[in-house]
């Protein structure tokens, strides 16, 4: 090893040595500073290790020809294998003694160093310490594993996760990779690998959604009602089997003759298809029977909140088809995490177009699907999830946020590695991301951050030979980055690769251009109250149906069997309330008629439920 001597080692404790340096730094020479990788050689190589601390010899007991001490890690040793040739082993097996020689280490030597790993390497910027040395990590050690970005707003987070994913498609091209693009700022980031989706492309059909996550929808996040959720766990696994027997061929009559109380084969759980309007008529007609009138009212609060979400333009992803039934799942699978194509690349799923209410929901789901995938597919896709503002899902004080989402994240945290799907989470505040899964991410990428709480989980994460690295992160420049784990042979302080100017995260949210006059800036303010009346109005056409009516097959297994039975008040009610639509729909203020409308059909349905009560 030929390197700059610069001294030699004065103690050797465990993990720890202290080096006396006594050749002075020449103007342009290397210069032995905080942070500098050093050998300490001895008769079998040498010993790896990053000086943490430098202080003055002044005044103390060591050699007269040293001006400083230097406090160095140990992390690892350099020495010669089987074939003569050096190499780099983490760990420390032969420590150095007093006396021993220290050198800085050379480019070649540090270039030894970051590529002394067995996967696919991939560089993501360059060595800060020596300009030119590619960082490298290792790719199948930083999915396989999982990751963490941390750092504040504004240090350059974004840019830093479209570089490494657009690193990791290009070396694993099997890995299907989702982003849950929070502030929808990476349209552009991945260019032609790139598949967009949104609220208006994003089929989620609500039946997707598992018991706790489809009550979240409902209340909006609002606590549930729990005489509601009771009706719901009962009558849902019914709607899921009717659909079931009418897409095999039962009819109607057969339905409705079947007991609730023998079970359907089904869980509120089960992932299986069914028409919203089959619930709708179930609660109708179990609210029919009973004879209490405040437990009708229960009944009739649920079917108006399901009306409701149901009929918002906001949740079209959810209800487009509500009625139209088939399924879908495959697709749903095929358009989140591209498990039917063999061409590589990342789905960016643009939640900031979202409703508020329903975020949490629509993470939940895509978090258990990509789990429940990897489980039941053995693992034969590999999945990585990168999750933007992680703390928003998976929040350490567990009286916040959604409690499903925050289970599916540290389910696929905990497990996720044994069925091929993978995390990558991306937070400013890892104080308030849940401890147990950020201690799950074994490969840290750490970014400028001041604040004591931050630093301290930090300390908690990191190895000992690492943690002195910490005391630099609150002075790293934008762009740079201190990365720990197992994606890197020695911890490693670097700059990310910059990216192209096309393609720097931004968000879509915020146009581009020059100031506006003032023509412009009243045309953009009607323009954006115009979008934000129609985004939360009932769009035209999007007319309830009646609350009361009979539950209606498929068009594909219609059944020849018209209802011979149905009470004279419901067809009442429906007659009356097609005569009032058609009204409604001959002109005037749609909106207002549409909103009467709407109240005609639920004292008609009122009516009804009376009418069978009494007969």
């Amino acid at each position: 090893m030929r390197g700059s001597e610069i001294g030699s080692v004065i103690s050797c404790r465990g993990s720890e040595a202290h080096v006396a340096l006594t050749q002075r730094p020449l103007a342009n020479g290397p210069r032995a500073t905080v942070g500098k990788f050093v050998a300490l050689k001895h008769a079998k190589g040498a010993s790896v290790g990053m000086i943490s601390e430098i202080s003055s010899s002044i005044g103390t007991a060591v050699s007269p020809d040293s001006y400083a001490i230097a406090h160095v890690d140990l992390m690892g040793e350099i020495a010669y294998g089987p074939a003569g040739m050096l190499r780099f082993d983490r760990g420390v097996r032969e420590y150095p003694a007093i006396g021993d020689a220290v050198e800085l280490l050379s480019r070649e030597h540090l270039q030894l160093i970051y590529s002394s790993f067995d996967g696919r390497p991939m560089k993501i910027g360059e060595v800060r310490e020596d300009g030119g040395v590619p960082a490298l990590i290792d790719a199948d050690g930083l999915v396989s594993k999982h990751f963490a970005i941390l750092g504040s707003t504004g240090v350059g987070k974004s840019s830093g996760t479209a570089v490494i994913l657009n690193e990791l498609i290009a070396a694993k091209p099997d890995l299907r990779v989702l982003l849950l693009d929070v502030h929808n700022e990476y349209s552009a980031s991945f260019g032609a690998r790139a598949t967009t989706v949104d609220p208006a492309s994003l089929k989620l059909p609500f039946w997707l959604f598992n018991f706790e996550e489809f009550t979240d929808a409902i209340y909006g996040g609002r606590p549930a009602v729990l005489e509601e959720l009771d009706i719901l766990a009962e009558l849902i696994p019914l709607a899921k089997a009717n659909y079931a027997s009418i897409k095999s061929g039962a009819d109607r009559a057969t339905l409705a003759r079947r007991n609730p109380r023998l079970g359907s084969g089904f869980t509120v759980d089960t992932p299986a298809p069914y028409m919203i309007q089959d619930l709708v008529s179930l609660i109708d007609e179990r609210m029919g029977k009973l004879e209490n009138r405040a437990t009708r009212m229960v009944h009739n609060r649920l079917i108006q909140r399901i009306e409701t979400i149901r009929n918002d333009p906001r949740y079209g992803f959810m209800f487009e088809n509500a009625n139209v039934g088939g399924d879908t799942m495959a697709a749903v699978l095929g358009q989140l995490f591209a498990v039917n194509t063999v061409n590589p690349g990342v789905t960016v799923l643009k939640l900031a177009e979202f409703p508020g209410e329903v975020v949490d929901a629509v993470v939940c789901v895509v978090l258990r699907l990509a789990f429940e995938f990897g489980l039941w597919s053995d693992g034969g896709t590999p999945l990585l999830i990168v999750c933007e503002e992680a703390h928003r899902f998976a929040a350490a004080d567990h009286s916040t946020g959604f409690a499903p989402a925050r289970r599916a994240l540290s389910r696929i945290a905990k497990e996720g590695r044994k069925y091929g799907v993978h995390l990558g989470l991306v937070t400013q505040r890892p104080a308030e991301l849940d401890p147990t899964i950020v201690s799950q991410c074994s490969t840290l990428f750490m970014m400028r951050m001041a604040n004591e709480r931050d630093h301290a989980l930090l300390r908690s994460a990191v190895a000992d030979a690492a943690v002195h690295l910490l005391s630099l992160v609150p002075s790293l420049g934008t762009g740079e980055v201190v990365g720990v784990g197992e994606a890197l042979p020695l911890p490693l302080r670097f700059s990310f690769k910059r990216l192209a100017a096309e393609r720097l995260p931004t968000s879509d949210q915020i146009g581009a251009g020059g100031p506006l006059n003032e023509a412009e800036r009243a045309a953009s303010v009607e323009k954006a109250i115009d979008r934000w009346r129609r985004a939360t109005s009932i769009q035209s056409g999007a007319m309830p149906e009646p609350v009361a009516q009979n539950l209606q097959p498929p068009a594909a297994a219609q059944p020849h069997h018209p209802q011979q039975h149905a009470p004279q008040s419901h067809h009442q009610a429906r007659s009356f309330s097609q005569s009032v639509q058609q009204h409604s729909q001959a002109g005037g203020d749609a909106a207002g008629q549409n909103a009467l409308t709407r109240g005609l059909q639920a004292a008609l349905a009122n009516e009804g439920m009376f009418s069978r009560n009494r007969s």
